[in-house]
């Protein structure tokens, strides 16, 4: 069996989605490894490393859909920003990010080549998918890097000090969203020094948020209606978020950092920070908001670009893990070949079991139908982990 893994053609995609230290575990077990030329450049691996693992180095990228019976990608199918589609065969199996809420044609363009698709982006959040979930560990980096982002840019130190020139009293982080990226952001921030408050619309989450040295900002809003079975925040509706801009200004205008991680899975991220909330911060301040692939959770966010409004800095990343790919490589790679193994029977043939939670979940195209049970409709009920 040859798995294949391909160039990321995405722009500005430094990740891989097979490292060479997992691609030798791999070709032990008796598999073939094609890796596109220069795949893992960009995140530390070079192709010397991967046919030292024991990998065949491949000159053209096209090549390795034709060579392979597996894909193992980070970006594909409606997770690129082009839309289009890579040159897949016929009864081919992928692995990877594939943006399940924004594909129509490009499924049943699968479905017909017998093509069976695996978007991580759906793995369910039980404990025996936990070390398959891209999404969190992705999430986690990504958290991680906005407050180094936001600390780089700040025109103020994040810890207190006393010094002989004086005391500098540490700056105020404010986290919306305790989920995967949230808590990860309040655990860096505190770590750094800063003065750390944090709010979600789930009241459960307080105590997590405590426990990492934050606090929690309440807010006299009814959440009952907060989460959904698995935890995530529900997406609310717009009078639940005009109340909440109405009681975040003050918190808000007294924030030197404000991250934003309100996500919301195939649907336009929730505009939680409007400039009459931005106007209230000091000059120099800074938003790093993690939602800005989804139209962002701040009224002046543009995606992937950095903004200054009423002199503060707004950034809008839509791949922060991207920017420490070595790191994110090697979690990712992780996700990506735990999955893969999970597909395995006792003889390390493909055995796909319909009946498992995490196939059923994760299966876009299966035996030329159709199998997306996750598709979204207008009245569903859904929350990202980095909801607020």
């Amino acid at each position: 069996m040859i798995i294949g893994v391909p160039n990321e053609t995405v722009e500005n995609e430094t990740r891989v989605a097979l490292i060479p230290s997992l691609a030798a575990e791999l070709v032990d077990d008796g598999f073939d490894v094609r890796v596109a030329a220069g795949a893992g450049e960009e995140a530390g691996w070079s192709d010397a490393q991967y046919r030292d693992a024991g990998c065949d180095i491949v000159d053209e990228r096209e090549t390795v859909f034709e060579l392979a019976d597996v894909v193992f990608q980070v970006r594909g199918l409606g997770a690129t920003p082009d839309g289009e589609s890579d040159p897949y065969r016929d009864e081919q199996l992928v692995i990877g990010q594939l943006g399940p809420y924004s594909i129509e044609d490009e499924l049943s363009t699968l479905a017909d080549q017998q093509v069976t698709a695996f978007a991580l982006e759906l793995i369910p959040r039980i404990s025996r998918a936990q070390s398959m979930d891209a999404l969190s560990s992705q999430a986690s980096l990504g958290g991680y890097k906005a407050v180094l982002v936001a600390a780089e840019e700040l025109t103020k130190l994040l810890p207190m000090q006393m010094t002989a020139a004086g005391t500098v009293r540490p700056a105020d982080v404010f986290v919306v969203g305790a989920g995967v990226a949230g808590l990860q952001a309040i655990a860096t921030a505190e770590r750094l020094g800063a003065n750390v408050r944090a709010y979600d619309i789930r009241p459960e989450v307080k105590e997590e948020v405590e426990s990492l040295g934050a606090e929690f900002v309440e807010l006299d809003l009814e959440t009952d209606d907060a989460a959904d079975e698995e935890g995530h925040a529900r997406e609310q509706d717009e009078e639940f978020y005009r109340k909440q801009r109405e009681m975040m200004i003050d918190v808000v205008g007294d924030s030197d950092v404000v991250i934003t991680t309100a996500a919301v899975p195939g649907r336009p991220s929730p505009e939680l920070v409007t400039n009459e909330m931005i106007d209230g911060m000091k000059s120099g301040s800074v938003i790093v908001d993690l939602a800005a692939e989804g139209g962002g959770n701040c009224e002046p966010t543009v995606a992937d670009e950095v903004v200054t409004y009423e002199g503060v800095t707004v950034f809008g990343p839509t791949n922060l893990p991207g920017s420490i790919s070595r790191t994110a490589s090697r979690l990712y790679a992780n996700n990506v070949t735990n999955f893969f193994e999970n597909l395995l029977d006792d003889d390390d043939e493909i055995t796909i079991d319909t009946t498992d939670e995490i196939v059923d979940a994760t299966m876009l195209t299966y035996d030329g139908t159709i199998r997306n049970p996750h598709e979204q409709d207008e009245d569903e009920d859904e929350g990202d982990d980095d909801d607020e």
